[in-house]
């Protein structure tokens, strides 16, 4: 829920169906109450985004969670597609990933990413960075609503 109390969506963008299954499982066990969307690869983020094909209803995401390494367009493109049209660079992006590449680390905030944070393995540890994320960016941070 964001600081008004209302609850937001927030996009996930994730190819590994156990990382997905970790996110779903840490927004329960923290009875966060948003909508979660996950799409599998870099094109379909996008079609999410710009309300393509099977995504044509979709919902305008509060927060994009992005892993790097996708399928078709790798996330690095799908952050520079999103920080670079007016439409939705103000998003919030926070870059959720295996990655603790420094290469990686700087290229995703020269793309302006919001935050990156390289994925915990152990489940408890997981849970709790997902908790954080939604406590700043959700509870602490004024999201724009459009």
């Amino acid at each position: 829920m964001s600081a008004s109390g209302q609850p937001i969506d927030v996009l996930l963008v994730e190819d590994d169906p156990g990382d997905e299954l970790m996110t779903r499982e840490a927004f329960e066990d923290n009875k966060i109450g948003n909508t979660l969307h996950v799409v599998r690869d870099g094109e379909e983020a996008l079609d999410f985004l710009y309300r393509r094909g099977a995504h044509a209803d979709a919902p305008r995401p509060d927060l994009i969670l992005l892993d790097l390494n996708l399928p078709k367009y790798d996330g690095r493109q799908v952050l520079e597609k999103v920080k670079s049209d007016e439409d939705l660079t103000d998003i919030p992006v926070v870059v959720l990933t295996t990655s603790a590449a420094e290469e990686d680390i700087l290229r995703s905030y020269r793309l302006h990413a919001n935050a990156y944070v390289t994925k915990p393995v152990d489940l408890d540890q997981f849970i709790r960075a997902v908790r954080q994320i939604d406590e700043f960016f959700v509870q602490v941070v004024r999201l724009p609503r459009r």
